[in-house]
């Protein structure tokens, strides 16, 4: 059956369900409260990352949020503030910083990232619209002992999983990256690499040409709900659709709580940085210590990085924009951005869930809400997975992966 559909929310886990709900076969509409112009889902690293099965919430990461809380500069920052929906989210996440949750997470994140995978391929190959993909790997760069460490943990358990993961030398990695400066690297040969706005402004234009509806700067204000069907009403117009599909990133509880519903969601500030000229840097890497992801991307590098959970918060903070420069020249000889590459410096914000795990499924109460939310910064490789796992809930048909784990009802 045929259905309406509503996707609320123009990022990348928004227009891939709209893509893939319209090769269903469905007549959907996509609702955003900007023009899909900017935002997280233009301005990250570009990582496919299979690699990254571990989830946010860790066994530590308390201690380090509580460490970093006042430095402005650090890669995990926590900014402390009288907000009983931020409360409530720390205090399930200092639950889940459990060894129990990453040995439960660490498969299911693995299999989607997987699925993710496959699904960047299956759109390249299908030639629908062009973008940017390169398979070339991860470098994780280490400087320090105490990190080098904690990489071989991690790739050691990488490579019990199934993943091809290498440790580079020294002097392998100066044949490599002959400008990069640390003590060694592991090399995830799963990864691959896009650039994030040529899959976006593409995907866009693909769904306008193929019928997919488009209400731009519109402010969703209510959703009500009959067995019938869903009644949108925005600060522009009311329209009635058969089924929604919520993919509002860190603003999903906002709209959650119109359907009298808790989704516990935080806002994860990151920043980019962008160098429009030759950097000779050749390989997606990680600068382990600094938390910083450099992305040889179509016609220029992007550096990005930081964690700040500070609410919904558009201020542009400068230490922090410091901090990224400060680590491209720790860890790249003679590397420095110039004073418009600074000037053009942006950020988006990460929909962060307490066990970071993203949300994915319908709504216990209500069959025709769909939520698509949660993935922190695995947003962008888990973009197409999420799409195609939003059709094939809308379509009554079998997941391609067992959902389970993603349940939107596990806090209750």
């Amino acid at each position: 059956m045929k259905k309406k559909v509503v996707v609320i929310g123009g990022g990348i886990i928004g227009l891939s369900s709209a893509y893939y709900l319209h090769k269903e076969g469905h007549k959907v509409t996509v609702i955003d409260q900007t023009e899909i112009i900017d935002g997280a889902s233009f301005v990250n690293a570009g990582y496919i990352t299979p690699s990254h099965f571990i989830p946010l919430a860790a066994p530590g990461m308390i201690r380090t949020g509580i460490k970093y809380m006042f430095d402005a500069t650090s890669p995990f920052y926590m900014k402390p503030r009288l907000d009983l929906d931020f409360m409530k989210w720390a205090f399930l996440f200092a639950k889940s910083c459990s060894k129990k949750n990453v040995a439960k997470a660490m498969q299911p994140i693995l299999d989607i990232n997987l699925f993710g995978q496959k699904m960047f391929k299956e759109i390249k190959t299908s030639k629908d619209f062009d973008f940017h993909l390169e398979h070339k790997g991860l470098l994780m760069a280490f400087q320090e002992t105490k990190t080098e460490m904690y990489e071989t943990e991690i790739a050691s358990k990488s490579g019990e999983m199934g993943l091809h993961v290498e440790r580079i030398d020294k002097e392998r990695l100066r044949t490599m990256e002959p400008n990069l400066i640390a003590k060694g690297a592991f090399f995830y040969k799963s990864d691959s690499h896009t650039t994030p706005s040529d899959f976006m402004h593409s995907m866009k234009e693909y769904l306008k040409k193929n019928d997919v509806v488009f209400q731009l700067k519109e402010e969703v204000l209510d959703i009500k709900s009959s067995n019938k069907e869903i009644e949108i009403r925005t600060d522009k117009a009311r329209y009635n659709f058969d089924e929604v599909v919520i993919a509002t990133g860190s603003w999903t509880d906002k709209i959650a709580k119109k359907l009298h519903q808790y989704i516990p969601i935080q806002a994860g500030k990151g920043y980019a940085i962008n160098s429009l000229r030759p950097s000779g840097i050749q390989y997606p890497t990680i600068l382990s210590e600094a938390k910083v992801a450099v992305t040889p991307m179509d016609g220029f590098t992007r550096f990005a990085g930081t964690m700040e959970l500070s609410g919904i918060d558009n201020s542009l903070q400068k230490k922090r924009i410091k901090a990224i420069t400060n680590t491209a020249k720790q860890y790249y000889k003679n590397f420095t951005f110039n004073e418009q590459e600074i000037a053009k410096a942006t950020f988006g914000f990460r929909p962060v869930s307490p066990d970071g795990m993203p949300f994915i499924g319908r709504l216990d109460k209500n069959k025709k809400v769909t939520i698509a939310t949660g993935h922190a910064m695995m947003g962008w490789s888990l973009g197409p997975a999420t799409g195609k796992l939003v059709s094939e809930i809308i379509s009554a048909k079998r997941t391609s992966i067992n959902l389970e784990p993603f349940s939107v009802q596990r806090f209750g």
